[in-house]
Formats: structure tokens, sequence, C-alpha cells
């Protein structure tokens, strides 16, 4: 049986951070109780190409999949057990935004059978959630948690921003203290992305507020990394910090080029050498599968020269890197005799490091990760 993951787009948000620029949306309530009925249409589109397939990981992921009554998140659930293969021990995950939870939610949550939680912390002072957008304050988060563990949830992980406007360094260390105090298996740690279109970008344009600079960024990137390697946390990739064991392995499905199938609004799928997204209007997307019409669009065919490419980037993205004695094996590929001149530059710039016939990024080369990047393309 071959592994497949399954991402669910569930893209309802109580409001909007500013931040955000994710297929998701608020005031679009109305919507729910027939968005599922188009997510069970979809399901069973895909119920005959399956077949052979072992669902390994599930990711409801948002918007704000929490937002919704939970019976909406586990009865879909339900109906994906119902009619795939799953793996016994298989990784389920919820995200979800403190103020979003309840006892009664996270109950259902656990006897559906989802066994990891993704909050989405960011930052554990209540002036910049405020500053942001978010609709939580850090109580919130406090009292999520204690009810997650009182449920029996023991796989949480929580998602920080870093490089936020006004964010000052104590407050950053701040905030990982607080993280490695609660003991959660995962950390998620992102720099802080202006996408144009946000809420925040205009702020910024407008000279309303300023941007963090990027020596300060870097500074809280690379305290992050020693000060949770110093509290047993393995740094797994570039962004992502866990217990051992815990890894996510829905996210490292993505990184290793499994097969994964995205459900919903704007979900995006990679499936049998194929790239390719639903369409993205909410309204549309319901719409086309009550008519039976083509939910997919932007398919793009992945002939070999493209996946080794994007097996090599994706690789890197790892701390441990690729292993190259592998790469060889599974594509009759030798990349020294196809980037020799590029990965020995690479080298010599001290971004790229081979180890044991292993290819990763340097310290330095995770802070320019884009640039060793593109030269795999």
């Amino acid at each position: 049986m071959k592994p497949i993951s399954l991402y669910i787009h569930i893209p309802f948000c109580k409001s909007k951070c500013y931040y955000c620029d994710f297929n998701s949306f608020s005031g679009l309530e109305n919507l729910i109780d027939e968005y599922f009925e188009a997510l069970n249409k979809e399901l069973t589109s895909y119920i005959d190409q399956l077949k052979g397939y072992t669902v390994k990981s599930v990711f409801f992921g948002g918007g704000t999949p929490s937002y919704v009554k939970a019976d909406y998140i586990c009865n879909f659930l339900k109906a994906c057990k119902e009619n795939l293969d799953f793996d016994s021990n298989a990784e389920i995950t919820i995200e979800a935004n403190p103020g979003t939870l309840d006892e009664g939610k996270l109950i259902k949550y656990h006897n559906a059978g989802i066994n990891r939680l993704s909050i989405g912390l960011q930052a554990c002072q209540n002036h910049l959630l405020n500053e942001i957008g978010r609709i939580h304050v850090l109580e919130d988060f406090d009292r999520n948690l204690n009810l997650a563990r009182k449920c029996g949830f023991n796989n949480i992980s929580a998602d920080l921003i870093f490089g936020l406007p006004g964010q000052s360094f104590n407050e950053w260390a701040e905030t990982l203290d607080y993280v490695i105090e609660k003991k959660l298996e995962h950390i998620s740690c992102y720099s802080l992305m202006i996408e144009e279109g946000t809420v925040l970008e205009k702020k910024i344009s407008e000279g309303i507020i300023e941007p963090v600079d990027e020596e300060l960024d870097r500074r809280m990137y690379h305290y992050a990394v020693e000060k949770l390697k110093q509290n047993d946390y393995v740094h797994y990739e570039i962004s992502n910090f866990a217990f051992k064991g815990r890894e996510s392995r829905h996210n490292i499905a993505y990184w290793i080029l499994q097969d994964y199938i995205g459900f919903g609004a704007g979900a995006h799928s990679y499936f049998q050498k194929r790239r390719f997204n639903n369409i993205y209007d909410v309204k549309n997307y319901i719409s086309s599968l009550k008519g039976k019409l083509e939910i997919i669009e932007n398919v793009c065919e992945i002939d070999k020269k493209t996946e080794i490419s994007e097996y090599i980037i994706l690789g890197l993205r790892m701390i441990n890197g690729i292993n190259l004695k592998q790469l060889e094996e599974i594509y009759d590929f030798n990349i020294y005799k196809e980037h020799g001149e590029r990965i020995k530059k690479l080298m010599e710039r001290g971004l790229l490091d081979i180890r044991n016939n292993y290819m990763m990024l340097t310290s330095k080369g995770l802070d320019l990760a884009n640039q060793v990047m593109v030269e795999f393309i």
C-alpha cells in the first residue's frame, strides 16, 4: 500500500488576522453547512483513485477549523475513515486558534481520533496579539492548553511568529520561555512575512507601523534555534522544532515528495506526478461540486527533471538534508555531475555542507536558504 496524506481546508474565520493571505474569510458562516456537503462530494470523487493507498496523516487547516462546530470536523473525518484505508497509527491534526476551543469540542475531537493539536499562539504579549489582529489573549491559550491536556491530548504544537512590528528581542525571548515551560511537544517559529494585500502590508506602506529590521529578525531566529536545542527540542526543519519522535509527520510528507490530496476551496495536491489546486472561491467550489463541474485547476505534470529539482529543494528544508546515495538510487541521478560547480561555490560561501553522504544547509545557509535553493531549480 502506498502512503498518502490528506489536507482538509476549512476557510472560515471569526476575523482575519492582519498578516494573513491564506484563502480564509470571515462573514461566510451561512455557507458552512453547504461547504461540508461539498467536501463530502469531493471525497466521494477520490474513493476509487485512492484504492491501494494508506492514509498516513490528516491535517485540518485553514482558516480556523476549530471555529466551526466540532460535529462538522468529526463527521467528515469519520467519512474519510469509512471510505479510505487508514494506517492504525495515522497522525491526525487540527489547527486551532485560542478562544475557539472548549471542552466539548476537544472531547469530540479526541473521541473522533484526532491525536494532534496545532494551536496558533504567535506571541505571549497581549499588546502584540492585538497589533496583528488576533482574536485571543494569552490567557485564552493557557486555558485551552490546560483543557486539551485534561481531554487527553499529548501531542500539541504551537505556532509562533518573530519579527513582529514593535516586538522587542526580550519579548521574543519571553514567548520562547513561556512555550518551553509548557513542555509543548512541537514548536514552529516563523519569521513574519509581509504579504501583499494584507492589512499589515497596508499599514507598513502608509507608514503607520515599521517592520522589524533584518538584523533583529535573524538574531531572534538564531536565539530560538539555540534556546530550543538547549531544552531538548530537535531542530528538524528550517522553522520547526520538536521533542524526539514528535516531528510533524504530515509536514515531512510534503518535504519528502510523498503524495497528498487537498480537499476544499483552494487546497493544493501532489498526486501521481501532478501538482494542482482546487478553485479558490468558496461559493464557486460549492456550486461546482453541486453541479458536478470540474474544481481542479493549474494542473502541472511533473517530469523527472522537475521532480529531482523539487526533491533537492524540499529536502534541503530538512536540517539533516538530503541523502545523496538515496537520491542516486531513486532517480539514477548523480548530483555532482549535474550540479558539481554550483555545490562547490555554495560550499565555498559557507552555505552548504556535505557529511556522511548527506548534503545540508549550514547555519548561514539557513539564513539564506532561498539563495541556495534557487541554484537547483
